[in-house]
């Protein structure tokens, strides 16, 4: 199976698991879980940091699978701030080149991480996907991942 096809399965398995559930934590749980075991080792982090609703402008860890991740993070600041800022996806293909990149755990050498909104179109949280490998993302990998949180809040 190619990878595009392999994210149409994951969307169509991600909203038939989270289907009718209300807590945002569980969605994103679901979501992280379902994510990092269908592409690992290549992910080697996936996880979600949540726009926090007390602190303006300010990412704050959600769940994820992988090593422990950076508390906060905020909008501007590396690769998350950056896309929370912008409200664009970015795939990073050498972390240690992004201006500011925040290092929360060494062994990442690449990342993708994609905006997530809510029903409103406000920027409810990121997706971050890091990998040990560098170049480990590509425009497939964005298209998945954006067809993924697209449905994530509203499925």
């Amino acid at each position: 199976m190619d990878k595009a096809a392999r994210y149409r399965e994951l969307k169509a398995e991600i909203e038939s698991v989270v289907s009718g559930e209300t807590s945002i934590t569980a969605r994103y749980a679901t979501a992280s879980c379902i994510l990092s075991q269908a592409f690992a080792p290549r992910f080697f982090w996936t996880g979600f940091y949540v726009v926090d609703p007390l602190k303006d402008a300010e990412l704050v860890v959600g769940p994820y699978q992988g090593t422990l991740g950076c508390l906060r993070i905020p909008f501007g600041k590396g690769v998350c701030g950056h896309v929370a800022s912008s409200r664009e996806p970015v795939i990073v293909p050498d972390v240690h080149a992004f201006p500011g990149h925040i290092a929360c755990d060494s062994a990442s050498n690449s990342e993708i991480v994609v905006p997530v909104f809510d029903a409103n179109g406000e920027l409810a949280a990121v997706l971050d996907v890091d990998s040990t490998e560098l170049d480990a993302f590509d425009q497939v990998d964005q298209e998945g991942l954006v067809a993924i949180c697209d449905t994530l809040l509203t499925a």
